[in-house]
C-alpha cells in the first residue's frame, strides 16, 4: 500500500512537473478564486441556517408559552379531557409542531400528541418518562430551547414550565419542525454552491489536460525539436497534435518545413565541403612544399607527405601530437620561441611576432641527410580576421637554391678571374711593347705579340662560352638532324686535340667499328659534346695516359624486335677518376670537379651542356667511374632509317652549359 501511495505521489509530481509557469499558475488562481467563492456561499448558507434556526427558536417558545397558558388551568383542575380537545385542536392547525408531551413534575409523561388518550390513561401501559435537558432545574421558572437531529431531520426542543397561581404542575415539551421553505433554499444553495466547485475544478482538470495534450505537449516538442537543430540534427520532425489551434499548427508546418530545408541545405554543403576538403588535401598533398597545420595549441592538424619527408615523419602518427615534440632538434630549438608568440596572440593585430623578427626562418638539418630549408609561419585567422584560430608552417626545401646560389657565386667569381688573368697579361704586354718595343729584338717583339694573341684568344673562349650560356637560357633554336657518320666528327674532335695530348704525354686512340651505319643528329652539337668530353678526358689524365673514343653498333633485342638500331660512343680516359658522391651531380650546372684537385680552370658548364644535347638527342648520357682507375662516359645514338631525309625539330636548350674549346661548333 506505501508502495502505491509513493508510485502515485511521483506520478502525480511528474504529471504536475509537466505544466508550464503559466499553467501552474492558472491552476492556482482558479483554486483560490474558487475557494473564496465556495467560502463565501457556504458562509451565506450557514448565516441562513442560523437565521432558520433563531426563528425556529424563537417560534417554539412562544408557541409553548400560549399553549401552556391555556392549559395550565385545565391541568390544575386535572381536566384532562379538555386538555387533550385543546392540545389537538391546537396541534393539527400548526403544521410546524412535530410533537406535544404533557409530564409531571417528576418528569413522567401523562400526556402526548401524537400518543392516544386511551394509551396515557391505560393502567397496563408501560409509564414514559421524558428526559428533560440537565440544565432545566436550573431554569425551571422560563422556557428552555435545544436543537437536536432526528433521523427525519433538524428538531427543535421547546421545554415551557406548567404553573398556574404559582404553583408548579409540570412541564410541556413542544417539538417544532424546521420551516421547510428555508430548509429547501438552505439545501439547493448548498447543493449548487457544491455543483459551481465540482464544475469549475471538472473544467480546470479539463483545461489542463486540453493544454498537456494540445499546447504544452507540442510547445515542448518544438522546444526539443529547436535544440536538436542547434545540436545540427536536421532530421528532426514534429507531428502535429489532433484537435490543436490553428497557430500552434501552423507553427509546427513551419518548423517541419524549416528543418527539411536544414536538410536539404546541410546534405548540399555537406557535399560542397568534402568537395573543397578533398581538393585542399590533394593539393596540399601535391604542392611541392611541406605544409603543417596548427591548432592554438601547437597540435598538428593536417600535414602533408612532403613535410613528413623533409621532417623524417615517415610512417609516424603525429596527428593530434604537439608538433615541438616531434620536430628535428635544430627546428626546434630555432622556432619554440616564434610558435608559442603566434599561438599566444589574441587578435590579428596583436604585432607581438612581427616585433620579434618575423615569421620566416632559415634552417640546416643536419639529420637524415643534410639539407636547408625555409620555414614560414602564418597565422590563421577566422572569417571575420579578427581572431587566431591556428598557425600554417610552410616548409620549403631550399638546398638546391643554396648550392646554385653557392655554384653561381663560384661561376662569378671563376670568370672574374678568368676574364682578368687573359686582359691583365695583354695589357701588360701590349704595355711592354709600347713603351720599350725599340729596345726589344724582334724575337722578343714577336713572342709578346704570340703571348699576346694567346691571351686574346683565351678570352675570346670564355666571352664566348658566357655568350653561349645566355643563348641557351633565353632562346629556343630549330636544328636540322641529318644523317651523320660518326666518324667525321670523331676524327675532327681528335685532330683538334692531337697536339694537346702530344704536349702532355697523352696518348689518344679512336676505335670505330668499320661500316657503322648513319645516325640521325645534329653534327655541330655532336661535335661540341666530343669536344667537351675529350677535353675533360685530357684535362684530368695524366701524362702517360691514354684517352679513347669507340662507337660500335647495338642490334636490337630479341624481345624488341620493333626497336631502332642504335650506335654507341664511348669516351673513356685513364685519368683520376670521379669519387661516387659526386658522379650524382657531375652533370649539374657550375658544378665542378676540378675544385676538389684545387685548379680553377673551366667553368663547370660543360658536362651540363653534353647532358643537354644528348637528350635532344632522344638519349642519355652515362658514365662509369673509379678513383685512380679512369672515367668512361657513354650514349646510345638511333641509326638514321632514311638516310636522304632531313628531320626539323624545334629544340628548346636550357641553359645548362657551354663548350670548353674555341673549335666547338657555335650556337645559333
Amino acid at each position: 500500500m506505501l508502495s502505491l501511495l509513493t508510485n502515485l505521489r511521483e506520478v502525480i509530481l511528474r504529471w504536475w512537473s509537466g505544466f508550464t509557469i503559466q499553467t501552474r499558475l492558472m491552476a492556482a488562481a482558479t483554486l483560490f478564486v474558487s475557494l473564496i467563492m465556495s467560502g463565501l456561499t457556504f458562509w451565506a448558507v450557514n448565516t441562513i441556517q442560523q437565521d432558520a434556526r433563531g426563528n425556529d427558536t424563537r417560534f417554539g417558545r412562544d408557541l409553548g408559552l400560549l399553549l401552556a397558558a391555556n392549559v395550565a388551568p385545565q391541568i390544575a383542575e386535572n381536566d384532562l379531557t379538555e386538555v387533550a380537545r385543546f392540545s389537538h385542536r391546537f396541534y393539527n392547525s400548526t403544521s410546524n409542531i412535530r410533537y406535544m408531551i404533557y409530564a409531571d413534575e417528576e418528569g413522567r409523561i401523562f400526556f402526548g400528541i401524537p400518543f392516544s388518550e386511551p394509551e396515557v390513561h391505560n393502567s397496563l401501559t408501560i409509564q414514559r418518562r421524558i428526559q428533560l435537558p440537565e440544565d432545566y432545574a436550573s431554569h425551571s421558572d422560563s422556557p428552555m430551547v435545544r436543537q437536536h437531529i432526528t433521523p427525519d431531520g433538524e428538531v427543535t426542543d421547546v421545554f415551557v414550565p406548567l404553573t398556574h397561581e404559582g404553583k408548579n404542575l409540570g412541564v410541556l415539551a413542544i417539538g417544532i419542525n424546521p420551516n421547510p421553505t428555508v430548509t429547501a433554499s438552505s439545501y439547493l444553495t448548498r447543493d449548487v454552491t457544491l455543483a459551481v466547485f465540482i464544475s469549475i475544478w471538472v473544467m480546470v482538470i479539463l483545461g489542463a489536460v486540453f493544454n498537456a495534450l494540445n499546447i504544452t505537449k507540442p510547445i515542448k516538442e518544438l522546444l526539443k525539436g529547436v535544440r536538436n537543430i542547434a545540436a545540427g540534427n536536421f532530421q528532426q520532425r514534429i507531428d502535429l497534435p489532433f484537435g490543436g489551434t490553428p497557430e500552434l499548427g501552423e507553427l509546427i508546418l513551419s518548423f517541419n518545413d524549416m528543418a527539411e530545408r536544414l536538410e536539404r541545405y546541410e546534405e548540399q554543403n555537406i557535399e560542397e565541403l568534402t568537395a573543397e576538403k578533398a581538393k585542399l588535401e590533394t593539393l596540399v598533398s601535391t604542392i611541392a612544399d611541406g605544409a603543417v597545420l596548427l591548432d592554438t595549441d601547437l597540435k598538428i592538424v593536417l600535414v602533408n607527405p612532403t613535410a613528413r619527408r623533409l621532417f623524417g615523419w615517415e610512417g609516424s602518427e603525429i596527428v593530434g601530437e604537439n608538433v615541438l615534440h616531434h620536430l628535428p632538434s635544430a627546428v626546434t630549438m630555432e622556432l619554440t620561441r616564434p610558435l608559442y608568440q603566434v599561438a599566444a596572440q589574441k587578435t590579428s593585430d596583436d604585432p607581438e611576432l612581427e616585433s620579434t623578427g618575423g615569421g620566416e626562418f632559415r634552417i640546416t638539418l643536419p639529420e637524415p641527410t643534410a639539407h636547408t630549408v625555409r620555414i614560414v609561419l602564418t597565422r590563421v585567422l577566422d572569417q571575420y580576421r579578427e581572431s587566431i584560430k591556428g598557425i600554417a608552417m610552410t616548409v620549403q626545401d631550399i638546398t638546391r637554391e643554396v648550392e646554385l646560389n653557392e655554384a653561381k657565386s663560384n661561376f662569378i667569381s671563376n670568370v672574374s678571374h678568368e676574364l682578368r688573368t687573359p686582359l691583365f697579361n695583354i695589357k701588360s704586354f701590349i704595355e711592354t711593347l709600347h713603351e720599350y718595343g725599340e729596345n726589344l729584338s724582334e724575337q722578343e717583339r714577336r713572342e709578346f705579340l704570340e703571348t699576346a694573341n694567346s691571351e686574346t684568344d683565351r678570352l675570346t673562349r670564355l666571352v664566348n662560352d658566357v655568350l653561349d650560356l645566355s643563348r641557351l637560357e633565353s632562346s629556343c633554336r630549330i636544328y636540322h638532324f641529318k644523317p651523320v657518320d660518326i666518324a667525321e666528327p670523331v676524327e675532327q674532335t681528335l685532330r683538334t686535340y692531337q697536339l694537346n695530348a702530344r704536349d702532355k704525354g697523352i696518348e689518344l686512340l679512336q676505335e670505330i667499328a668499320p661500316n657503322l651505319p648513319s645516325v640521325l643528329g645534329h653534327y655541330d652539337l655532336l661535335l661540341q659534346v666530343f669536344d667537351n668530353l675529350l677535353g675533360n678526358g685530357l684535362k684530368f689524365t695524366q701524362p702517360g695516359g691514354r684517352v679513347a673514343i669507340r662507337a660500335y653498333l647495338l642490334e636490337p633485342s630479341v624481345h624488341h624486335h620493333d626497336e631502332t638500331a642504335q650506335v654507341r660512343i664511348e669516351i673513356s680516359d685513364t685519368g683520376i677518376g670521379i669519387d661516387a658522391e659526386d658522379q650524382a651531380a657531375i652533370f649539374e650546372r657550375f658544378f665542378r670537379v676540378e675544385n676538389r684537385v684545387h685548379t680553377l680552370e673551366g667553368t663547370g658548364l660543360g658536362l651540363s651542356i653534353v647532358r643537354n644535347i644528348i637528350e635532344r638527342h632522344h638519349s642519355c648520357v652515362h658514365l662509369v667511374s673509379e678513383v685512380g682507375i679512369g672515367t668512361t662516359f657513354w650514349f646510345d645514338l638511333d641509326v638514321c632509317q632514311e638516310p636522304t631525309k632531313s628531320v626539323e625539330q624545334l629544340i628548346p636548350i636550357e641553359a645548362e652549359g657551354t663548350t670548353t674549346s674555341s673549335t666547338a661548333a657555335r650556337i645559333v
